[in-house]
């Protein structure tokens, strides 16, 4: 079926290239062929306005008298920078068509540690999306941006929060699909929060979203293991809980990585003792609860990886008698998840040395693995969420939601 669809693709603009050539020797202008969608006449025309991103007017009535759809047509204003992911072709005129093919993605802030990685997910990919792509010297061009972020089917925004939300300004493009993985609009009811396994509502509601606020690395592991006991009444919404994590250096971005990779760096360290965390709204918001937990992070010397704990007694739960039910709740829960796993309850088997649970056991995945150890006789238990932290807590997570907005296989890339 694909092989037909392209051959026809290829009559038609082997009917258009005649067209074109007609229209030439009649001493009319051929109609502008479509690179990655964009006009090329247009483009060697030289009528272009804003040093290139726009076609002129006079390329623009030539192409809509062309069989093109117009958005086909529409990816052409920005075609000088464009820089497509790579795809191999047999001939000139299928690589033609399956640019024509693909999704405009626009990563702004693709220089930083959750954009560069975003890049490398998304150019590894067989040909279903288009990066658009701005020269070094114009990254921080508000012009140049603002005509990427409107001619992207989705821009992702890999930003600290205050630039974040200038970039959102910029957008006015109703058709245009914004994730934001800063902070900025976590807890704000008007955009889509992305964590399409946090209900069944979530995930129709990412697939629908214009802006969907990426999640935080810590509260997706923190967030993945108590919403479903949170929902289920084993953890009251009132209750007062804690919750302890250590992240890979990369989660502090470029200055901590060039910390961590000097041999000054500590192994290990506890921070947030001012007990304000940007996370902590996020966390109860999301997990459904009344009160902000308490919450101790730490950063340790392995560059990714993520575990997340969260001790309870079941004196403190309600309707607990053993360990074993929260498992299950866990496991019925995020049954058939393609990202979400939960281990068998109380499993040590697979512990490095026998003991121990690595962080960065799941690193350049966007997988989340759940587990619940419990001691009955004490009635005590420990939840713990393990991730990648620039994987399912930043990066992964983003594509992930890229893929659904755009109404893409949602593991792709992934």
């Amino acid at each position: 079926k694909e092989e037909r669809e392209r051959e026809r693709e290829r009559e038609r603009m082997m009917w258009h290239h005649r067209a074109g050539a007609a229209g030439t020797a009649a001493g009319t202008p051929p109609p502008a062929f479509t690179r990655g969608g964009a006009a090329v006449a247009a483009q060697k025309g030289g009528g272009n306005e804003r040093g290139g991103l726009r076609a002129s007017t006079s390329s623009r009535k030539t192409s809509d008298a062309s069989p093109m759809k117009r958005s086909e047509r529409r990816a052409g204003s920005i075609n000088r920078f464009l820089r497509t992911s790579t795809s191999s072709s047999s001939s000139s005129s299928s690589s033609v068509i399956c640019r024509a093919e693909k999704k405009r993605v626009f990563i702004d802030g693709e220089a930083g540690t959750t954009g560069l990685q975003v890049r490398e997910r998304l150019e590894k990919r067989s040909g279903d999306v288009e990066l658009i792509q701005l020269p070094d010297a114009m990254r921080k061009d508000a012009k140049a941006r603002e005509e990427a972020l409107n001619e992207a089917d989705c821009a992702i925004l890999c930003l600290p929060d205050a630039a974040a939300m200038e970039a959102v300004a910029l957008v006015t493009n109703p058709n245009t699909v914004v994730i934001d993985a800063s902070t900025a609009y976590r807890t704000n009811d008007e955009w889509t929060y992305g964590f399409p396994e946090l209900s069944k509502e979530q995930r129709e509601k990412v697939k629908t979203a214009k802006r969907i606020s990426n999640p935080g690395c810590y509260p997706t592991g923190f967030i993945g293991l108590t919403k479903p006991l949170v929902e289920n009444g084993f953890i009251p919404k009132e209750s007062r809980i804690t919750v302890n994590a250590v992240s890979g250096y990369t989660g502090g971005g470029k200055q901590l990585i060039a910390i961590y990779e000097s041999p000054e760096a500590e192994p290990y360290g506890a921070y947030g003792f001012n007990l304000n965390h940007k996370h902590i709204p996020e966390m109860r918001k999301y997990a459904g609860l009344d009160h902000e937990p308490i919450f101790q992070p730490a950063v340790g010397a392995f560059a990714q990886g993520m575990l997340v704990s969260v001790p309870l007694f079941y004196d403190n739960m309600a309707n607990v008698n053993n360990g074993k039910q929260l498992q299950e709740c866990l496991k019925e829960w995020y049954k058939g998840s393609t990202f979400v796993s939960v281990r068998e309850y109380n499993q040590t088997d697979d512990l490095e040395r026998g003991a121990f649970l690595r962080a960065d056991g799941l690193r350049d995945t966007n997988k989340l693995e759940l587990s619940v150890f419990a001691n009955d006789d004490k009635g005590t238990c420990l939840l713990v969420a393990r991730l990648d932290n620039l994987g399912k807590g930043a990066s992964g997570a983003a594509v992930q939601n890229l893929n659904l907005s755009l109404g893409l296989d949602e593991s792709v890339g992934l």
